[in-house]
């Protein structure tokens, strides 16, 4: 058994960001699967929203993120995560991120280049390039390493929770949680005073993501296994834009490029987010990736093509010198041609139910960033605003964590070690690839950018089926990174198909044909759903069912 004050799950931005806070008091153990830096936030191009411009205001950033939001924000949430934003913004700059200026490299506010995005009334994105995750992970990374209280497990994974109680007025208490460490395949029993799911989200749930190979929804999981509730899953965004190429693997073309006057296009060349909406290149990533989605099944068409290169190569090389690159591996000059492009699986809306705290209903359970559902994206995320509600809570969480522990004085109970009982080593892996590859196609294919309730059924049938496979499998075998991966994609696609068959109208994110229209009142609140009979922990039967 091992201990520590804050044991933090995930890398990302979130994490990071709250373990140098939290190490200034305290002892931090971050669980990571991957290598540092490799995590969901590296991979964001765009940038960060916030007001930083005097053309711009809390008030406009406020009201396009409940326009964006589609009626499912939570107002107060919304207005507390734009206001704070500035200050959390700041303090980035102090660690040493290094965000793109204006020609002259002055050192006023004012100098930054602020971004345009779709939804957004006023150029507020701070970027550095089109690299902004993996220019703010990079700065973290170097203090994070820098500081003594905090301990990095790189290759370990999260299993499941440990948790304590039950119903009543004590609730449920999270401590710690049981890690794998991914290269020995031993387990570890952690018990923390505060737990902190910063997991990210879970696109490889679907065929085609922008997301990397870490992002499998594995907090969604554990807390709703643990008895946390979950909510607003159907809302997941499609990014309209990822490079359709046959040597390609998840590379995201920005939002970015609409902002400097990028154009979609047909094959033949004839632009038609017009004819979808006013806003046309600047709608809102749900209206544009649906206008895509219809645009290729209508007519046939493989992909369609976003064309930027009316704007002059020298600018285009500085403004997007990753994407201008990749292009270039590919044998696509942006600066010439047009780039074929389709919508992926992006973002996840919802998830783990947070308060403005960050607190799950779980005591000692905490979430920030995409694994959490804090009410700040409604049905529809505004662009690059998903860093920014990262660094927010994970302020919010140490602030509230810290006055919490400074009280606390509760000693740990104690927990079983991990028990695998009868399991083998596995010589079936290809039940895991085959089962991987199944739900990712369902999921593409059924509860993609539009469903209806007829795929939506088929989906839960097939679903209630690999469950009892996956479940089988999980307790005759040891588990590895693989199987863990596999049983938290199966969760979460679970949930997702659960939450969009219970919301009967189109809003957002959620396009069904069976209920094409929004009910303004009817449906205007948050779907959620928790696991009815939650397992204890601390029981000594370590290997929980899915």
């Amino acid at each position: 058994m091992d201990t520590t004050d804050y044991l933090i799950i995930g890398s990302g931005i979130a994490g990071l960001s709250l373990a140098l806070k939290a190490a200034v008091h305290s002892s931090v153990t971050i669980v990571t699967k991957d290598r540092l830096p490799e995590s969901n936030s590296a991979y964001a191009q765009g940038g960060i929203a916030s007001v930083w411009s005097a053309d711009d205001s809390f008030e406009a950033h406020t009201r396009d993120t409940l326009k964006a939001g589609a009626g499912m924000c939570h107002p107060q949430v919304v207005e507390t995560v734009v206001r704070e934003g500035p200050e959390r913004i700041r303090e980035l700059i102090a660690l040493g991120t290094n965000f793109s200026r204006r020609s002259g490299n002055g050192s006023r506010a004012e100098e930054y280049d602020l971004g345009l995005e779709g939804g957004h009334s006023y150029r507020r994105i701070l970027h550095a390039a089109d690299a902004t995750g993996q220019e703010i992970i990079r700065a973290l990374v170097d203090a994070v390493r820098s500081q003594p209280n905090i301990r990095i497990l790189e290759n370990h994974m999260g299993v499941d929770l440990l948790t304590t109680g039950g119903p009543g007025p004590a609730g449920t208490e999270c401590w710690g949680a049981y890690v794998l460490d991914l290269e020995t395949n031993q387990v570890t029993t952690f018990t923390a005073r505060v737990t902190v799911l910063c997991t990210g989200g879970a696109g490889k749930v679907y065929l085609y993501t922008s997301n990397p190979d870490v992002a499998t929804g594995d907090g969604v999981a554990m807390a709703y296994r643990a008895g946390a509730p979950v909510a607003n899953l159907e809302f997941f965004q499609f990014h309209p834009t990822c490079l359709f190429h046959p040597q390609a693997k998840s590379f995201l073309i920005s939002e970015a490029l609409r902002g400097e006057g990028a154009v979609l296009c047909r094959p033949d060349g004839t632009a038609f987010m017009a004819e979808y909406d006013e806003r046309a290149e600047l709608a809102p990533r749900d209206v544009v990736a649906r206008a895509i989605d219809r645009e290729m099944k209508t007519h046939g068409f493989a992909s369609v093509f976003l064309d930027i290169s009316h704007r002059s190569a020298d600018f285009l090389r500085q403004r997007f010198p990753v994407i201008s690159q990749r292009c270039l591996e590919y044998g696509i000059d942006l600066t010439r041609e047009p780039i074929p492009v389709v919508p992926a699986a992006h973002y996840m809306c919802g998830g783990v139910v947070i308060d403005l705290h960050g607190a799950t209903a779980l005591r000692r359970l905490y979430a920030a960033g995409e694994v959490s559902m804090s009410g700040l994206h409604g049905a529809n995320r505004l662009a690059s605003n998903s860093l920014l509600e990262a660094v927010v809570f994970a302020h919010r969480v140490f602030v509230h964590a810290h006055d919490f522990l400074a009280t606390d004085r509760q000693p740990s109970p104690t927990f079983a070690d991990w028990n695998p009982g009868q399991a083998v080593d596995s010589d079936e892996m290809v039940v895991v690839t085959q089962t991987w590859e199944e739900i990712r196609r369902l999921m593409w294919n059924y509860v993609g950018i539009v469903r209806s309730d007829r795929r939506l059924a088929r989906a839960q049938r097939r679903i209630d089926l690999i469950h009892d496979e996956i479940r089988d499998y999980y307790w005759n075998f040891l588990v590895t990174g693989d199987v863990l991966e596999l049983r938290n994609l199966a969760t979460v696609a679970e949930l997702i198909i659960r939450c969009a068959r219970l919301r009967c109208e189109s809003r957002g994110l959620h396009a069904t044909l069976d209920y094409p229209h929004t009910a303004d009142h009817a449906w205007q609140r948050d779907t959620v759903v928790r696991l009815d009979a939650p397992h204890d922990g601390a029981r000594q039967d370590t290997r929980v069912p899915l």
